[in-house]
């Protein structure tokens, strides 16, 4: 019975692909359309490269697709993509929007000059109605931007970005950063908001860098629990090495640091009272 309803389950559901095929087998066949994944990870772990894919795809199948980028100028987000050789240039205002909220200097209808939630989401839903209705892709990169200054505002500036945001019929990636040395995560808050977990990490073993990924959380589907390995290649993007054999709780965020962060965030709470 269990198994049958499973399968059941999976046809009901209407998925994205994430642009990964190898990654879709491990989410049955992609993200569930409309929701709030949370892409969370040390920087450099590859949760840009991961978003570019999504964004790839969506253009690929003809889904109008919202970049938004805080850390990243919108010209070396192009230039990413022809790494990878996708050619987002061409798309440009007729099925992709690349809102730039970092070089303010380059002011135009496209650049956010104030970074607040509010006019992160006017400027996104200005351009989904350019772009056209029905179903969307939309990437937040990174929203840990919008509370560095108030990381205690993190769960609820999260919240109110799904809920305006999901009623556009749009499914978002938001990626966030913490760092495992410090008792303080630009974006704890994502995580309790999110429909989905994916965690990206980086290890140095004999001297050399490696990255891995986790899918620790996905509504409505049944998906692996395992660490994988990953690599960033250059004019394909990113690519499953292989299953790792080490425990689910060896790269997952460390109790310790989760509990740092809470009560960091109830102190910065009662700061701002």
């Amino acid at each position: 019975m269990l198994k049958f309803s499973k399968s059941i389950f999976k046809i009901m559901v209407s998925r994205l692909s994430t642009g990964i095929l190898e990654f879709d087998k491990l989410i049955q066949g992609g993200i569930p359309q409309g929701f709030f994944i949370a892409l969370t990870g040390e920087p450099g772990t590859g949760k840009t490269i991961f978003s570019l894919h999504f964004i790839a795809k969506g253009l690929k199948d003809g889904d109008p697709c919202i970049y938004v980028t805080t850390e990243e100028s919108r010209d070396s987000i192009i230039r990413q993509a022809k790494q990878f050789n996708w050619d987002f240039e061409e798309y440009i205002e007729k099925k992709l929007i690349i809102i730039d909220a970092l070089m303010k200097e380059k002011e135009d209808q496209w650049s956010l000059v104030n970074l607040t939630p509010e006019e992160l989401v006017n400027k996104v839903i200005e351009a989904k109605q350019k772009l056209g209705y029905g179903k969307a892709r939309l990437v937040i990169d990174s929203v840990s931007a919008l509370f560095l200054d108030k990381p205690a505002m993190a769960r609820k500036i999260s919240y109110y970005l799904k809920r305006v945001l999901n009623k556009w019929n749009f499914t978002i990636y938001a990626t966030s950063q913490y760092a495992i040395t410090t008792s303080q995560a630009f974006g704890f808050g994502v995580e309790h908001v999110a429909d989905g977990i994916i965690r990206f990490r980086r290890m140095i073993r004999n001297g050399e860098l490696h990255r891995y990924i986790l899918i620790e959380k996905m509504r409505q589907t049944d998906h692996d629990k395992h660490v994988w390995e990953i690599d960033i290649v250059n004019g394909k993007g990113i690519v499953l090495k292989g299953r790792l054999e080490e425990r689910r709780e060896d790269y997952t965020l460390p109790e310790k640091v989760k509990r740092k962060i809470i009560e960091s965030g109830k102190k910065t709470e009662e700061e701002l009272k």
